[in-house]
C-alpha cells in the first residue's frame, strides 16, 4: 500500500494485524474484540486486542535474546528512522536457506561513509496467509561485515534473522555484539531495490522483548 503527500511517497511495508495473521508456531494467536459500542448510552467504540510482541512486522529488543539486554521501551528510537538501503534477493537461490556474504556483498553500496540501515527482500510474494517454516535467514558474517561499515539496523521480510530451528541464534548474537537493531517480518512486495528513508519506531512497551511496528519507506 502506498500513500502520497505533497512532495513524498510513502510505502507501507508492514503486515496488517488481524485474526488470521500467521504467527510463530506455538506463539499467541492474534485476538481482537469490541468492548464498548456506540449506542444510546455510549458515544464511542472501544476495542481490545491480544497478540505476541513478535506478531507481524516487529522490532526485536536486545532483551529478546539477551537477559541483560534493553527492553523495547529503552532502545534508541532514532535507530529506526533514517536512510536505508533495500537489497532485493528474491530471485536468488540460497545454500541452506541462508543469505551469505558472497551473495549480497556486491549489491550493497559501500561507497557511502556509513551504511546505517540495510533491509533484505527475500520473497517475490510475501506469504501473508500462511506460515513459512522454511524461510530465508541471514548468516552472521553478513552482520559482522555490515557492522564494519557502521550499520545500525538490519531488517528482513523473514520472521527471523535466524532459522526457525536455531538454538544458537548466531545472527541475533552478532547483532548483540555490535549493538545493532532488528526489524523482522517486513513486506516488500511493492518495493524495488534502492535507497529510502525508513520510518519504523517500536511502541514504548515497558520491560518487553519486542514490539509490532507500522513500518514505512519514504522515497528519496
Amino acid at each position: 500500500m502506498t500513500t502520497t503527500g505533497n512532495q513524498s511517497k510513502f510505502i507501507d511495508i508492514s503486515q496488517s494485524l488481524r485474526p488470521s495473521i500467521p504467527v510463530w508456531p506455538g506463539d499467541t494467536q492474534y485476538h481482537a474484540q469490541s468492548t464498548w459500542h456506540i449506542d444510546e448510552q455510549c458515544p464511542v467504540n472501544v476495542s481490545l486486542f491480544q497478540c505476541s510482541t513478535h506478531t507481524g512486522s516487529h522490532a526485536d529488543a536486545p532483551f529478546h535474546y539477551d537477559p541483560e539486554g534493553l527492553a523495547i521501551s529503552d532502545v534508541s528510537v532514532d535507530t529506526y528512522i533514517g536512510p536505508c538501503q533495500l537489497i532485493d534477493l528474491s530471485n536468488c537461490v540460497f545454500n541452506n536457506k541462508t543469505i551469505d556474504l558472497s551473495v549480497c556483498q556486491h549489491l550493497i553500496d559501500v561507497s557511502q561513509p556509513v551504511i546505517e540501515r540495510v533491509l533484505f527482500k527475500t520473497y517475490q510474494a510475501f506469504p501473508a496467509e500462511t506460515w513459512d517454516d522454511d524461510f530465508i535467514s541471514l548468516h552472521f558474517e553478513v552482520i559482522e561485515w555490515l557492522a564494519s561499515y557502521g550499520c545500525r539496523l538490519v531488517g528482513i521480510d523473514s520472521p527471523s534473522l535466524d532459522h526457525q530451528t536455531s538454538k544458537t541464534l548466531d545472527a541475533h548474537n552478532a547483532i548483540k555484539r555490535h549493538n545493532m537493531a532488528i526489524l523482522e517480518g517486513l513486506v516488500f512486495d511493492e518495493v524495488s531495490a534502492g535507497e529510502y528513508q525508513l520510518i519504523a519506531p517500536p511502541l514504548k512497551l515497558a520491560g518487553l522483548d519486542s514490539s509490532p511496528v507500522r513500518a514505512l519507506l519514504q522515497s528519496l
